[in-house]
């Protein structure tokens, strides 16, 4: 199974952030939270601040919509060069059709449940995505802890995938670290946001390399390598 790591950038220094970007060029994505104090109660990174991030970044960027009406807005972090756009189906009225359009620019694009979202509420329309984000806290500030709870949904996911021959990739978000992420790679995530176990190691490069190996032992979808 390929495994990917992608350190969010919430944990960063807004100040110096040419340089944490640098300092995780090993990684698979940047995580990049949008957030507009509206659908979460935080405010983070708007459009122009996404389009700077994507001048100076190393890697792809993972955006990650926590804003209302991502309808309206969603393709325009697709338009700024973002490699990958999730949307939220709770802020989120037409949510194929969005990512059809994220789809037809060049993204990927990506579905979000938050803890209280079943899976089996967008089940019908999982396969029209590139990647299916559990969230493992509640949406809106970094530091929170993993709510192992959500494994069961994570399993969900990992069984549809597997019925259906759909090849999204699982992501989880949220309090993820080199404990959390063996749950998460048994439960069958293959993709990992990690805030501060990255950013607030001495050496960020060293514990990306770290959680994608102890990801990869408690994977047991090994055999499957794609």
């Amino acid at each position: 199974m390929t495994v990917r790591i992608n350190p969010s950038i919430l944990s960063a220094d807004f100040a110096n952030m040419a340089h944490d970007l640098a300092r995780i060029d090993n990684a698979d994505f940047a995580h990049v939270d949008v957030m507009d104090n509206h659908f979460v109660p935080n405010l983070t990174f708007g459009p122009q601040m996404v389009e700077r991030i994507k001048s100076t970044s190393p890697i792809p960027l993972d955006v990650h919509l926590m804003i209302a009406d991502q309808d309206r807005w969603a393709p325009g972090y697709a338009e700024l060069g973002a490699e990958s756009v999730t949307l939220h189906i709770e802020a989120t009225r037409d949510p194929v059709a969005t990512a059809a359009v994220i789809r037809s620019i060049g993204s990927r694009v990506g579905l979000a449940l938050k803890p209280a979202t079943h899976f089996s509420d967008v089940e019908e329309i999982a396969h029209h995505f590139d990647q299916i984000l559990v969230m493992t806290v509640e949406p809106g500030f970094g530091g929170q802890k993993f709510m192992t709870d959500q494994m069961d949904k994570v399993r969900a996911v990992a069984a549809f995938r597997a019925t259906t021959g759909t090849d999204f990739w699982i992501q989880v978000d949220g309090g993820v670290d080199a404990l959390t992420i063996e749950l998460a790679a048994e439960a069958g995530a293959d993709t990992f946001v990690a805030g501060s176990a990255v950013y607030g190691a001495d050496n960020p490069a060293f514990a990306i390399e770290n959680l994608r190996r102890i990801a990869r032992e408690h994977s047991h979808h090994e055999e499957h390598n794609d």
